[in-house]
């Protein structure tokens, strides 16, 4: 099917266009009253996100009422370990919990290989489901975690502000880190061609934790596998975003993707000299500065922009948008970039 809107397609691919295309990560959820009426006719978040027809639903509020240029499917990176037979918890105010971890041997033997197609079939379906609703509108963004920050949950169990548990294990336990990072890897890679195969036109890998590892640590536990992902992915662009990892941009230019998406503290010349021109960046705006008044908005805004005029570009934010932004700054946003010449 012929896309009405192409722009993210074109950016990414470094292809000439008529304006910069604009998203944002963690459009589809909180801050739309409209997705919190659809998530209160469910148990919670595990449940909508398994629900096909309802996470279509929310994959394409945003197109509709925020006007952005893609939609991203609605779901969690934390599909994949439970896919491989590691069940999680979402825990209301607290985030996912895993009942279980992987700390030996014996617990690497109970996981799998996940296969995208069966194991994951509720995104594949809803991926199917929102690719035939959008009818060609925007794209339709897939994703999936990167291995070390999956590998992060798995070990820790939880969240957590240091990662203490898992970052021992990368220094106690390499060898048995490497074998879980590829069970990862290998689960990740069939994991996001099954997402292409099934309609998604871009898929983007959110390195959430990338910043709490050292230079040297990032690029053995972390890099090494995104490079085998970008590698082994090549029926559709790719974008790798990696939150914090300000030391890894020159490494990260020679990544076989399109696209790396900046966080708000990576200056944007900066980080323009050090990957080169051959990739696009996407970011990078600060989201609290969606907590401005319109004319703040518009001014932050445009100064991001300017930054980035003249080389390839797709317009976001530097991390998620916050659950208690109003939409309608978040509009603003928006517009601004669609309005920017």
């Amino acid at each position: 099917m012929q896309l009405q809107n192409d722009l993210l397609l074109r950016a990414a691919r470094g292809e000439k266009t008529e304006r910069t295309p604009v998203w944002l990560m963690r459009q589809a959820g909180r801050i739309l009253p409209e997705y919190r009426a659809v998530r209160e006719s469910v148990s919670g978040f595990i449940e909508l996100a398994q629900t096909p027809e309802l996470a279509a639903e929310v994959t394409i509020q945003p197109v509709d009422i925020l006007g952005v240029d893609a939609a991203i499917i609605f779901s969690d990176i934390l599909v994949i370990p439970e896919a491989m037979g590691l069940p999680y918890e979402m825990v209301e105010k607290r985030g996912p919990w895993f009942p279980q971890t992987v700390r030996s041997e014996s617990d690497l033997k109970k996981l799998r290989v996940a296969d995208g197609d069966n194991d994951l079939k509720y995104v594949i379906d809803a991926i199917q489901i929102t690719k035939k609703h959008l009818n060609g509108r925007v794209p339709l963004i897939g994703f999936a975690g990167a291995p070390w920050t999956i590998f992060a949950y798995m070990v820790e169990g939880s969240g957590s502000k240091t990662f203490s548990k898992s970052r021992e294990m990368l220094y106690r336990e390499p060898v048995f880190s490497h074998k879980l990072l590829q069970l990862i890897t290998d689960s990740t890679i069939n994991y996001l061609k099954a997402q292409i195969r099934a309609g998604a036109d871009l898929v983007q890998i959110f390195d959430s934790w990338a910043g709490i590892l050292g230079p040297k640590q990032y690029e053995e536990f972390s890099l090494r596998y995104i490079t085998q992902i970008c590698d082994a992915i090549t029926e559709a662009p790719k974008t790798v975003f990696a939150k914090g990892a300000f030391f890894a941009r020159e490494s990260m230019s020679k990544l076989s993707c399109e696209t790396i998406g900046l966080d708000w503290n990576m200056g944007i010349e900066e980080s323009r000299r050090l990957i080169g021109p051959t990739k696009t960046l996407q970011g990078n705006l600060d989201p609290a500065a969606l907590y401005g008044n319109p004319d703040q908005i518009r001014q932050a805004t445009i100064e991001m922009m300017e930054q980035f005029k003249g080389s390839r570009h797709i317009a976001n934010l530097g991390h998620g948008v916050y659950p208690d932004i109003d939409p309608e700054m978040v509009k603003i946003f928006i517009q601004t970039v669609k309005d920017f010449q």
